[in-house]
């Protein structure tokens, strides 16, 4: 039997507001390098790819002067790009993925599809604006752009929470978890699992 090729991809972007080099690995075993300028994505990420078991490099600067909105989404439009590049056509895995993750109060779930038919549904209320000097409205800024380069349908729950720092964490550990179970190789799979035989 051959050797599976290495889940993995590079990718690079540079705008007028942003400049990031991402490296990102399916089968990892959780190992983060971020310096993104956001500090609190970088504790998001790290928690995204500690509890998915994914290799996670980078390294970005932006126009935070400003605010964080272009570093964040461009982070969730390089992630999702690694991501689509390291799946190629989407064959092989299980393609669904859910968690249900408790965070102390909270209680989130994060169901997702490799279904190349991007989509976000984002059913969380704040109660607070900001965690720190970080716009929570960005999170859902962020899993937009995941979904919408990476050929996600993602669908985000707040069954109950009421700390917003607790909500932001469970969302992004049970997406990693999610995302591993729906990326996982399935021997039994042969190619793509659709009825139509591609996605």
């Amino acid at each position: 039997m051959a050797a599976q090729r290495a889940r993995q991809s590079e990718v690079k972007r540079k705008t007028k507001e942003t400049d990031i080099a991402l490296s990102f690995a399916l089968d990892g075993t959780g190992q983060v390098q971020c310096a993104s300028g956001v500090p609190f994505m970088d504790h998001m990420l790290t928690l995204f790819a500690v509890h998915g078991f994914f290799d996670l490099a980078i390294r970005a600067s932006g126009d935070t002067e400003v605010d964080a909105h272009h570093t964040v989404e461009d982070l969730g439009i390089c992630l999702g790009q690694a991501l689509k590049n390291a799946l190629r056509d989407f064959g092989g895995i299980r393609r669904y993925g859910f968690c249900a993750l408790p965070m102390d109060e909270t209680l989130v779930r994060v169901t997702l599809d490799c279904s190349n038919r991007p989509y976000l549904h984002y059913g969380v209320a704040f109660l607070e604006q900001k965690v720190g000097e970080f716009d929570t409205q960005l999170a859902k800024e962020f899993l937009r752009a995941l979904a919408q380069h990476g050929g996600l349908t993602i669908h985000v729950e707040m069954a109950h929470g009421e700390n917003t720092h607790h909500i932001l964490e469970a969302i992004f550990k049970a997406l990693g978890r999610a995302l591993d179970e729906a990326t996982t190789i399935d021997p039994r799979a042969q190619g793509p699992v659709s009825s139509k035989g591609s996605l």
